[in-house]
């Protein structure tokens, strides 16, 4: 019998060094950054709080894997937006559970 696992260990994400900066030029570059590039500040900035409190980089490699995510989304979302689809019978959960109350 072999000790070792039958499976392949999970490797953590960890973006490049270089990520949150090329993150940050194309978030600058694209049209919606105005709205971007101040949340992804502040997202970013709490991350880096938390890491220097915590030791940890995780929240830093969060907040760049998530935005990573949000700009390779976009075109798709532009693309959904454009085609003129009518989400016009779209359910807003959080304003049922307002009613509720």
């Amino acid at each position: 019998m072999s000790a070792q696992p039958d499976h392949a260990p999970v490797t953590p994400y960890a973006p490049a060094p270089g990520a949150p900066a090329e993150l940050l030029a194309q978030l600058r570059a694209d049209k919606r950054a105005d709205r971007w590039v101040p949340v992804f500040e502040r997202e970013w900035a709490a991350a880096l709080e938390e890491s220097r409190r915590t030791f940890s980089l995780a929240g830093l490699y969060d907040v760049v894997q998530v935005w990573q995510g949000r700009i390779a989304s976009a075109p798709a979302v532009d693309a959904f937006v454009a085609s003129g689809y009518d989400d016009s019978e779209f359910i807003d959960m959080a304003e049922l559970r307002g009613r509720r109350r």
